[in-house]
């Protein structure tokens, strides 16, 4: 399986042409903001026999907004677009999950692959993954990226790389793997995978159980875990002590987090789809079980209970939100930028099924409201905060990076 080839470049020529045009198309979404125009709340849910455990914990109540959005097209013509990241220079990296990165730059013209990106597993929800800048970007040029990497009959597992960037954007160099998901397995489902640096310097990396869902509450794997590594490799100073835990483990019982981020507490909050019902927002606490499989508020596709049924269990932590039905969570930022004073503090989630833009409001580590935006514009996969205050967006399935800006 090799990560890009003749067939895909041809087949990306005339897209690479259509991106190259910044600024392709403006809408504005006018955002209603009562039950009546967004009506999700009125869904049925899938597991209709369970209740929260606190008030609140799901269906806050819809959040009056009347906000104007102006959705611009950045670029477009990328294939299934999954991770990205800011530069300095106001131009980002983004990830397509065949195995391909690319620079989209200020003006929106989109570079040709970036050379030495290793070989992914480009199959089911494998491939190319999250990307992820530090600070000094401009000094050391380094990035990290997240994958699904090809491990031999043994199967393939998430991993996590780390290169540095040439200065023309071109060519990756001094690729080497920071940290390896053990075991590797043979499946193509839920390899995460989130990036987020806190604020110790430390990485961490959201993973998924395989499909494995026994796997996600054994501590003597990677599967299903926060995991907290030191970003050129080995364990990071400050990990909890778990008995009989691979030392790498923040936190154990997730199904697949491919949303996370730095909240303004310092904490990482992370979000993980759920089986059919029951997405999951947390603030993961070290050496915490966050139970899955064993408590969980969905259900399995065919609509049996998942074990016993139950949604919470003594010594395993309950979710400080949960959807049912599902958003498809994927991306999160929290929002701290200028442009849209009122939503500082919110929580943004990118929603694949949904298809829209969810954002939260938090009280005291609780949700308080919800609201829905851009609803039908695609799969978004992916949300960032850009230096400016605009919102930044992938679309996986229309292959394009939006730009949201206040309207009038």
């Amino acid at each position: 399986m090799r990560n890009i080839n003749q067939a895909s470049l041809a087949g990306h020529r005339q897209s690479w042409s259509i991106a190259s045009r910044a600024a392709i198309v403006s809408i504005i979404f006018a955002v209603a903001g009562n039950a009546s125009a967004q009506d999700f709340n009125l869904s049925p849910p899938n597991a209709v026999d369970q209740k929260p455990a606190f008030a609140g914990q799901t269906r806050a109540p819809v959040i009056n907004d009347s906000t104007q959005l102006i959705s611009t097209v950045v670029a477009e013509g990328l294939e299934n677009p999954w991770g990205m990241a800011e530069l300095p220079d106001g131009g980002w990296l983004v990830t397509e999950r065949p195995g391909r990165m690319r620079l989209v730059r200020p003006e929106g013209t989109v570079s040709e692959p970036i050379q030495g990106v290793p070989e992914v597993v480009a199959q089911g929800q494998g491939g190319l993954l999250d990307v992820a800048v530090r600070d000094d970007f401009n000094e050391s040029r380094r990035v990290w990226w997240s994958f699904s990497q090809p491990r031999g009959a043994e199967g393939s597992a998430t991993a996590v790389a780390t290169g540095v960037l040439s200065a023309d954007g071109a060519a990756l160099s001094e690729v080497r793997v920071v940290f390896q998901q053990q075991p590797a397995w043979r499946s193509n489902y839920h390899f995460g995978s989130r990036l987020v640096f806190d604020r110790d310097g430390a990485l961490f990396v959201t993973t998924g159980e395989r499909g494995q869902q026994q796997l996600a509450q054994d501590v003597g794997t990677h599967l299903g875990k926060v995991i907290r590594i030191n970003p050129d490799g080995g364990v990071a100073p400050g990990n909890p002590q778990i008995e009989g835990a691979l030392p790498e483990i923040w936190s154990f019982g997730h199904r697949n987090m491919q949303a996370a981020a730095l909240g303004p507490d310092g904490a990482l909050w992370t979000i993980e789809h759920g089986p059919r019902g029951g997405d999951e927002l947390n603030r993961p606490q070290p050496g915490k079980n966050y139970g899955w499989p064993i408590v969980t508020y969905g259900e399995a596709y065919s609509g049996a209970p998942i074990g016993e049924g139950i949604t919470a269990q003594d010594g395993m932590e309950q979710p400080i939100y949960y959807w049912d039905p599902v958003i498809a969570p994927s991306g999160m930022a929290f929002y701290d930028g200028s442009m849209f004073p009122e939503w500082r503090g919110s929580i943004l989630v990118g929603g694949l099924s949904s298809l829209s833009l969810v954002r939260l409001t938090l009280s005291a580590g609780r949700v308080t409201g919800e609201a829905r935006y851009l609803e039908g514009t695609g799969r978004i996969r992916d949300v960032a905060v850009a230096r400016d205050g605009s919102i930044m967006l992938l679309t996986d399935d229309g292959g394009q990076v939006l730009r949201l800006t206040r309207g009038s």
